[in-house]
């Protein structure tokens, strides 16, 4: 019995012993676990994108260099074509319309090149009914049967730059006569050198700029134009312009108005034989050229220089418009007329024209925007 409680005793204490030693080895474990560094994060590994093979780069290159090839093919067919030095880049002619009678003379317009100074000046005139009007190849337009054509003027070294006449052939008429005499349309205006000029006309071998007929370097008459004398109303203003002016002490009277064609031949003649071409061309019209024959101008008491400035001059450069009367050539307008100042020289218009071309401080050829320049011999 007393040895039973000992053994019963020593199995107690062994039995603490091993709670007590499983206690220790937990205990530990536990301090050796927190005292252990955390595991280190795993990297994040970054995926590239896959790169692009090199042929893949050169097929770019390839196709950019073929948009590119067809690009500049493209534009090599919208280009303007390369013209050779010297060319034509532009042409106008002196007029578009022209009615023409059979049997009457042939009629020419007057070519403007551009640039002036073009090396190759060659035309090529062609007609669209050679069996209606045909054209040479200096220009000139020949009325063979009644209908209507197109007379093409082009550059032959630039076919692009052309111009076009209409072209109307009718009978002869029972009666000629000078179209009335126009007046400003409230539409009227100064049309500019690029427009198509639909406002000037050739009637009979006549020229009428929005129905009033014009006369200078550029447009000629008819050899066979003669009204016999000043036209009526060209006569009855002049007649009032007179009374007008005595009545404030001025005398005017006509020296010298309608001249032939073969009159003025032989005045402009004379001025060569004594000034040369190019000195009476400043003062003097060639034979068809000169507004003389229109019957519709008067040099008014003494064509000379010697007029400029008197009270007679004076008195028509401020009066003559209320008569339907304008100077033709006025000071400092040789550019434009093609002719020096004549205080003398006064044209008729009609009292509405007049007013309106004085008005504007513009001569003739500015006003209407027409050239006065003999054509090229």
């Amino acid at each position: 019995m007393g040895k039973s409680k000992k053994r019963s005793a020593r199995g107690l204490y062994v039995l603490l012993l091993l709670a007590v030693l499983l206690l220790l080895g937990a205990g530990v474990m536990l301090l050796l676990r927190q005292t252990q560094p955390a595991p280190a994060p795993l990297p994040v590994v970054e995926t590239a994108p896959p790169s692009i093979p090199a042929v893949t780069t050169a097929a770019a290159e390839t196709t950019a260099a073929a948009v590119t090839t067809a690009a500049a093919d493209t534009a090599d067919t919208t280009a303007a074509p390369v013209l050779p030095p010297g060319s034509v880049t532009g042409l106008r002619l002196s007029f578009y319309h022209a009615v023409m009678y059979l049997g009457d003379p042939g009629i020419m317009p007057v070519v403007f090149l551009e640039p002036e100074d073009a090396a190759d000046k060659r035309e090529r005139w062609e007609s669209s009914d050679p069996s209606v009007a045909a054209v040479d190849e200096s220009g000139k337009i020949t009325a063979v049967s009644e209908g209507r054509c197109i007379i093409r003027c082009s550059s032959v070294s630039n076919p692009s730059a052309a111009a076009e006449v209409i072209v109307t052939v009718e009978p002869v008429p029972e009666m000629r006569t000078t179209p009335a005499m126009s007046t400003p349309s409230s539409t009227t205006h100064t049309v500019t050198v690029d427009e198509t000029r639909k406002d000037i006309s050739v009637i009979g071998g006549i020229t009428y700029v929005q129905g009033v007929m014009i006369v200078n370097k550029t447009y000629p008459l008819p050899e066979s134009y003669n009204p016999g004398g000043l036209i009526p109303e060209a006569a009855e203003a002049f007649s009032e312009m007179r009374e007008a002016a005595s009545a404030e002490g001025i005398y005017l009277f006509s020296h010298s108005d309608f001249r032939s064609h073969w009159s003025q031949a032989a005045i402009y003649s004379n001025y060569v034989y004594r000034d040369g071409i190019d000195g009476a061309d400043r003062y003097s019209a060639r034979a068809g050229y000169s507004e003389h024959q229109t019957g519709m101008v008067i040099d008014v008491n003494w064509p000379g220089e010697a007029f400029n400035g008197t009270a007679e001059a004076d008195w028509l450069e401020q009066n003559c418009w209320k008569y339907g009367y304008i100077i033709r050539y006025p000071r400092d307008k040789e550019d434009s007329t093609g002719y020096k100042y004549e205080s003398w020289h006064i044209r008729y218009v009609g009292r509405e024209w007049a007013r309106e071309i004085t008005e504007s401080g513009l001569s003739m050829e500015e006003y209407f925007n027409v050239p006065s320049v003999y054509p090229a011999a």
